[in-house]
């Protein structure tokens, strides 16, 4: 099947009237709604299990399994740049991940799929969910409201910048990062910038332990374990002349092992400790476990990779390597079997990433997306997954 002219117009117009208006994570009351109206529209029941996310469901000819194929909804809190004539009406916020299109694919899939139910056996649910960016996620709470139970599978993709357009990138099993956040301040005495001698100076002890923790990563785990540690933000001082009494700094972990994770996490602590202790200075550390890695299951890759093949042919997939990225997926993938792949977007002429305020989609890989699940999902109903 090749989705047809119409069709395809009708994705792409669903996703310019979603980029025009943008919600942020748990704020997505008009997006729902939306989606809502047009499952309805569809004749698809639909119902929400946090108040929050929207799902339609659609019933086959016949019992069978029960999947789920899943887009987020949700937005950032950037202000657009991109000059596009359906660019963000709201300030400050912005679909700046590809969520909009995400969105626009699952709608075509349930339109295609609603006429074919036919040649379906068993349930799938269209999950709208929202609040992928925040912590904590739509995921967390979907899975603790109990959206997995009798569930044999789920399905989610991302539009992606780093892979050219046109081109589907795939992975079994570990394949995006388990995302921590951590933060700490290091105390010590502040004092007259012209009297070190009579302080304890946080800013000297704090830039010796950021030198230090990067050795967690190159000494502390092994050569073949995939990591990153990062601060992203330091805050010391009021004035030139002033030695600070305090100095804060926060970051993130990346991994794709939760035991490099607690690993890292004691490192951090130990590496903090020792310095402070050098330096006379005391410390107070907070350390979040976030998102775990996103986890494929080889069974169902092994199967989208096949369908992704045999429509679009064989230079048109590849195996790609782990991302550092976080998904909150991941909680559906640490619960049952779960296939998570990526439709590049990427473009010599776009080359703004993911959380860019001049970030855009390639749209015609939106009638790509939508042609791929209908046909895998036709397929792996009819019993041949």
């Amino acid at each position: 099947m090749t989705i047809q002219q119409e069709t395809a117009e009708w994705v792409v117009q669903q996703r310019r009237y979603l980029h025009a208006h943008p919600e942020l994570s748990h704020q997505e009351t008009e997006t729902k709604e939306y989606v809502k109206q047009q499952l309805e529209n569809m004749g698809l029941d639909t119902y929400s299990m946090t108040g929050k996310d929207i799902i339609g469901i659609l019933r086959g000819k016949s019992e069978g399994k029960t999947v789920i194929i899943r887009a987020d909804m949700d937005a950032l809190p950037i202000q657009e740049q991109t000059g596009l004539p359906f660019a963000s009406k709201h300030e400050h916020v912005m679909h700046a991940c590809g969520h909009d299109g995400h969105m626009a694919i699952l709608l075509g899939v349930a339109q295609q799929l609603v006429n074919r139910t036919d040649d379906l056996a068993g349930t799938i649910l269209f999950l709208f969910q929202h609040a992928e960016e925040e912590l904590p996620g739509g995921a967390t709470q979907l899975v603790e409201a109990g959206l997995l139970d009798g569930i044999d599978a789920i399905f989610g993709y991302h539009l992606w910048q780093p892979i050219p357009a046109g081109i589907i990138g795939v992975r079994e099993g570990a394949t995006m990062a388990g995302a921590d956040r951590f933060s700490f301040t290091i105390q010590g005495k502040g004092g007259h910038g012209s009297m070190p001698q009579d302080t304890i100076d946080s800013t000297l002890a704090m830039s010796a332990v950021i030198l230090q923790i990067q050795s967690i990563i190159s000494r502390s785990l092994s050569p073949s374990e995939e990591a990153v540690l990062s601060i992203g933000e330091l805050r010391a001082g009021s004035n030139y002349n002033i030695i600070p009494d305090s100095a804060y700094a926060s970051g993130t972990v990346r991994y794709f092992h939760k035991e490099a994770s607690q690993h890292i996490r004691e490192r951090l602590h130990t590496i903090i400790d020792g310095v402070c202790q050098a330096y006379g200075a005391t410390f107070e550390l907070n350390y979040q476990h976030g998102d775990p890695p996103l986890d494929n299951d080889p069974g169902l890759i092994a199967f989208m990779e096949q369908q992704a093949k045999q429509l679009f042919g064989e230079g048109q997939v590849t195996r790609i390597d782990g991302i550092m990225g976080s998904e909150d997926f991941a909680y559906y993938s640490t619960e049952i079997p779960a296939s998570y792949i990526f439709l590049g977007i990427g473009q010599a002429d776009r080359p703004y990433g993911h959380h860019h305020p001049k970030f855009d989609i390639d749209e015609s890989m939106l009638a790509i997306g939508v042609e791929l699940f209908t046909e895998s999902m036709l397929a792996y109903m009819g019993g041949q997954s």
